[in-house]
């Protein structure tokens, strides 16, 4: 790895934790900014690699606030795994590999033999969602409040975004592959059970 490399790690980090930027876009705008500042250009890192960054700078940046808000999200990503359990939901991202901060999305990854069905089962909760996607997944991506985040005050900001992704229900045992040192990217309900009872 160069240090150009791991610059644009650095620097895609705090994009993620201060921005809420998701890694890929992070990685592109991070390269990007270095480029018009004159450094020349270098392979993308790995987002195990940025991933650590990202340790690194809520560590320096934010280790005071950072674990309640992981847990409050955690918390509010069981009740959502818990309510779609019929679509066999795993819980990725930040908020499942325990990085998120309050700007943090949460991503469930649900797995279902008619891809609308889950569409249908919000619409019948009346739930509204904005939809996008491509032939590989579709993401529903809808506004909702986690009193766990809720400072104290007469205006309260828990409001975060929840992403929805549906996959066909023959892509999971893919989608359980671990990363390149072993760690999953994904888990379920009782997986997350596990990591809120033992956040370590």
């Amino acid at each position: 790895m160069s240090a150009l490399t791991d610059e644009i790690a650095q620097a895609a980090a705090r994009l993620v934790v201060d921005e809420g930027m998701d890694y890929p876009g992070a990685k592109r705008r991070a390269a990007a900014d270095l480029a018009r500042h004159g450094v020349g250009r270098a392979e993308l890192p790995s987002n195990e690699l940025v991933e650590d960054a990202v340790r690194e700078h809520l560590a320096l940046f934010h280790a005071d606030t950072q674990p309640q808000e992981l847990r409050a999200l955690r918390r509010h990503a069981l009740t959502w795994l818990e309510r779609l359990a019929e679509f066999r939901p795993h819980l990725g991202g930040a908020v499942w590999r325990g990085t998120a901060t309050r700007l943090s999305p949460i991503v469930i990854d649900l797995y279902a033999d008619d891809p609308k069905a889950p569409e249908i089962s919000l619409l019948n909760r009346g739930i509204d969602y904005d939809s996008a996607g491509d032939e590989d997944a579709q993401v529903l991506s809808l506004a909702d409040r986690c009193p766990g985040l809720a400072p104290p005050g007469p205006k309260p900001d828990d409001w975060i975004t929840l992403h929805l992704v549906v996959h066909d229900h023959d892509a999971l045992r893919g989608a359980l592959k671990p990363d390149s040192r072993g760690q999953s990217w994904r888990g379920d309900a009782r997986a997350l059970r596990a990591r809120l009872e033992d956040p370590a």
